[in-house]
Order: C-alpha cells, then structure tokens, then sequence
C-alpha cells in the first residue's frame, strides 16, 4: 500500500500472494521441501560425522587401508562425492517433478491469470 511500484512498460502487475496461494504453488513448494531438508539434514549430519571423527577419532581415521590411503582420506573425497551425487539427484528430480509445476505456474502468469488489474470489484481471488 503506496509502496508498489508501477510496471514502466504498462503491463498489469502480477499479484504474487495470489499466485502462492493457488494449488499448484503450494504442491511446488511441498515436493520442493519434502526433497530438499531431508537431503540437507542427511548432508550436514555426514559432514559433522567426518570432521568429528576427523577431530576426536584420529586413530581410526589414520588407519591404512591401501598404501598411504587411510580412512580419512576416503572419508573426505566421499564429501566430494557425496555433494556430485546429491546435486545430479536433485537435478534429475527437479526436471522430472518440480520444473513441469514451474512452468505451469509460470505460463498462468504469462497469460496474466493472476494480475492485479485483471480482477474486477468483488470477484477476490477465485478465477
């Protein structure tokens, strides 16, 4: 209120709180959600694992298992695999499940479905 700024190039502005508040929106953010935390948690906890072991469990980390390689050396390049692999399964599961939802949301607002001056004295959010 007062604080809007007006589109420059006369195009109607889109109402976002509008746009979060469809259906599609909502299941966008929960599959986002429902994927993402999990993998986080699941992430930070293998990595406080590793550098806890790193710090408090030297004797273990030391151990050799091949030559000069000790678990501690396998221990931090799986960090490195660990993060390619997360991000090819979030890419893979992005493009299969959250970018159709995107771009349906996305169009609807290219057809101006949810644009302010779209909507008529009483006729509110439901289309």
């Amino acid at each position: 209120m007062g604080h809007e700024i007006p589109p420059e190039d006369g195009a109607p502005a889109v109402d976002f709180q509008e746009v979060q508040a469809t259906p599609e929106f909502q299941d966008l953010r929960r599959k986002h959600r429902s994927f993402v935390f999990p993998l986080a948690a699941f992430f930070l906890l293998w990595y406080f694992a590793y550098v806890l072991l790193a710090d408090y469990a030297h004797e273990f980390m030391s151990t050799k298992l091949w030559g000069n390689i000790n678990v501690g050396l396998v221990f931090g390049l799986l960090q490195f695999v660990t993060t390619f692999g997360i991000t090819a399964w979030y890419v893979r599961y992005s493009n299969k499940t959250l970018d159709p939802i995107a771009t349906g949301i996305r169009e609807g607002i290219e057809r101006h479905e949810h644009d302010r001056s779209a909507a008529t004295p009483g006729e509110g959010a439901a289309r």
